[in-house]
């Protein structure tokens, strides 16, 4: 499971108890770009193994904008990155995830939509993102984004709120999330927009290909694969490019740099959220290059570009399907792949809580007890066939 650190309301004892045997964590504290030292990776590791618990990856290690826009700091913040995944091998963590995506990390307009059942789930509205977009952040030129339709329904639902409605989504969307690399206000989150003006798909995806090749024989050097995780929502916002969002996207990516560390964190959710990645195949025909798994599956609503995220097994992930190839892929390969359930409902006593929105105990600790038990009767299955065989 992952865990925000000493921080997190959810205790490194409770997640020992629902059945997990490492956190996927990071030095949430440090600034982007800082080195990350060897005694301060020691110490939270030694935190870490008192509990129980292993850590052996980090989610995640930030870029910093100034590599996404090969800005004035490239060189220094490409040092930094080197330097912490030298630290990190030398302290035994083996797989390192990060983003590439512009500014803002994963992207939701509502952290607790309820549900029928009377849960509460994270949303994404496309409606929601144009009355920010347009008539609370103003940004130039972005009524140009969204079609005639939706224009118009955002203005009317704009005119609709009062201050405390406007001023919610606004923190929703862009004030931060667990784990995100950026917390802004709108008139920050313009001007930091105004540094991708020159930065196009094309432009970002070089710089993306040129980081890599930065920052990669470091990795091999220290024993660590790099896993990119992609884009959360899968397609352009605000203006800004996004360029790993999907198959042909990452496998772009791996023939530009072929390197063994370069790999991909593959998450259901952030590639299920469109509706034209094909989840099993996808793990089927890219799996040499998965070094982590975030399962988590979102349930595709009417709207353009609409979604919450369902049960683990429910929704559009055709999670069955894409187990059964991750289960064929540690087969044939022969090893077992890192996996945490991503998100989860706030459920049951967490509705009480004041919990990280989607990273409550309860609703992660039923996907994973969903998720492993759909992955033991898959491997048992295989077992049963392989011996009437």
């Amino acid at each position: 499971m992952r865990w925000f650190g000493p921080a997190d309301p959810v205790p490194l004892a409770h997640i020992r108890q629902a059945g997990a045997v490492e956190v996927v964590t990071a030095l949430h504290e440090l600034p982007n770009g800082a080195v990350w030292q060897a005694d301060h990776i020691a110490a939270r590791k030694a935190t870490i193994a008192q509990a129980g618990l292993g850590w052996t990856v980090v989610e995640s290690l930030p870029v910093h904008e100034d590599i996404k826009t090969r800005g004035p700091g490239w060189d220094r913040y490409i040092d930094a990155y080197r330097r912490s995944l030298a630290h990190l091998g030398a302290n035994g963590v083996t797989t390192v995830t990060y983003n590439f995506m512009p500014l803002l990390d994963w992207t939701r307009t509502d952290l607790a939509w309820q549900l029928p059942d009377g849960a509460r789930a994270l949303r994404f509205e496309w409606e929601a993102v144009a009355v920010y977009d347009i008539h609370i952040l103003r940004r130039a030129g972005a009524a140009a984004d969204y079609d005639p339709a939706l224009r118009e329904r955002a203005a009317r639902r704009f005119a609709a709120m009062d201050d405390a409605a406007r001023h919610a989504l606004q923190r929703t969307i862009i004030a931060g999330l667990p784990g995100s690399e950026e917390s802004f206000s709108s008139p920050e989150f313009l001007r930091a927009l105004s540094a991708y003006d020159h930065v196009d798909a094309d432009r970002l995806r070089a710089n993306h290909v040129a980081f890599l090749d930065a920052v990669c024989p470091a990795a091999e050097a220290a024993g660590i694969r790099l896993v990119v995780h992609p884009d959360d929502p899968p397609f352009p916002i605000f203006g800004l490019p996004r360029v790993v969002s999907t198959e042909a996207d990452v496998a772009a990516l791996f023939a530009r740099v072929p390197s063994a560390a370069n790999g991909l964190c593959f998450c259901t959710g952030s590639f299920g959220a469109r509706r034209d990645n094909d989840l099993p195949g996808m793990v089927r025909r890219l799996g040499d290059r998965i070094g982590f798994l975030h399962l988590r599956s979102v349930a595709h609503e009417a709207a353009e570009r609409t979604f919450h995220e369902a049960e683990h097994l429910g929704g559009d992930a055709q999670m069955a399907a894409v187990v059964a190839q991750i289960v064929a892929l540690g087969a044939r390969e022969r090893r077992a792949i890192p996996m945490r359930p991503d998100h989860g409902h706030q459920m049951a006593d967490d509705l009480e809580k004041v919990t990280n929105p989607g990273y409550s105990l309860i609703g992660r600790l039923r996907g994973l007890a969903e998720l492993r038990g759909l992955e033991h009767g898959l491997i048992h299955a295989r077992q049963a066939l392989g011996a009437v065989a």
